[in-house]
């Protein structure tokens, strides 16, 4: 019994993944807000586009060249299964990283945090149905569909009147939408990541090569920070930091759990994303975001109910 249990790594300890998969929802919660306040301070404005590309190049371009020295240095294999895993590779990267924040960043200079915050959530619900399409360790049973409609109700419950929450705009919420599949389609080729390449490392490799593949473009069309100021430095180096300890926590959370299990605590991702953009942006505090975080809690809870 003892040996059995040094075999299952912390990272498929019940507790532990609730843990580390909450703290990864709070923190990208958080996020939203530091974006915002980040394109201020350097003064990207809304048509900057390449701005915006430069700003999101940087930071994960430094985030993944970060995971790699530390995969270095703990002395991870950096060998692919095959050749051909390359493609794989930059397949997942493009997906996971350059288009994910492309139009993740688009998105969010045309929009309001919080609604942002909403919005890119819609993603939780559509990994989960997809995972339960394409794995066989993630089965929809009635449980975690019941959990995902309230997770789901828990969302729609933070745009009730739409005269508060704005009007739909391609340039934000199509963007936000368009982010949230890429994203929830570069979670399931997490799952492929893991067997070509050591999960650690094909993560800093998706986060450099991604953020090179933002920042050139960035810059071919004449992409600036146009103020440089303590303000704006200390928002890119705490998002920077987000990405580099999230992304790899979150990646090797979803190569040894089942997917639906882990992605479902990113419904609390828009909670934390409005609450925080309302405190530090100024933007209203409405009670409907008291509601929209209780169905989000049951709706997590449903689904683990009774999960060791």
């Amino acid at each position: 019994m003892t040996s059995a249990n040094k075999e299952i790594s912390i990272f498929q300890r019940s507790t532990w993944v609730v843990v580390f998969a909450l703290t990864c929802a709070i923190v990208w919660g958080w996020a939203f807000p530091l974006l915002k306040v980040g394109f201020r301070a350097f003064g990207i404005t809304p048509d900057m586009t390449g701005g915006k590309m430069l700003f999101a190049g940087i930071r994960f371009t430094v985030a993944g060249l970060i995971l790699l020295l530390l995969a270095r240095g703990s002395g991870r294999s950096f060998r692919t299964s095959k050749s051909g895993d390359w493609l794989f590779l930059i397949a997942f990267t493009l997906m996971n990283t350059t288009l994910h924040y492309f139009f993740f960043y688009v998105g969010m200079s045309h929009s309001l945090g919080s609604r942002a915050a909403i919005l890119n959530s819609l993603g939780t619900f559509l990994v989960v149905l997809l995972a339960c399409a394409c794995f066989k360790s993630d089965r929809l049973t009635s449980r975690k569909l019941i959990g995902c409609i309230v997770g789901f109700c828990g969302i729609l419950a933070l745009n009730l009147g739409g005269a508060d929450s704005g009007r739909f705009t391609w340039l934000g919420d199509g963007m936000i939408i368009i982010n949230t599949t890429c994203s929830a389609i570069g979670g399931l080729m997490t799952r492929g990541l893991s067997r070509r390449i050591d999960v650690f490392v094909g993560t800093g490799y998706s986060l450099a090569i991604g953020g090179l593949l933002l920042i050139f473009p960035g810059l071919a069309i004449g992409g600036t920070l146009p103020h440089i100021n303590f303000l704006g430095i200390s928002c890119l180096l705490a998002l920077i930091t987000i990405s580099a300890l999230c992304f790899a926590l979150y990646n090797k959370l979803l190569t040894l759990n089942p997917v639906g299990k882990v992605c479902i605590y990113n419904s609390l991702i828009p909670v934390v994303g409005a609450v925080t953009s309302c405190f530090c942006l100024g933007e209203t505090f409405y009670p409907k975001y008291v509601l929209a975080g209780g169905l989000a809690a049951i709706g997590i809870y449903i689904i683990n109910k009774g999960r060791n």
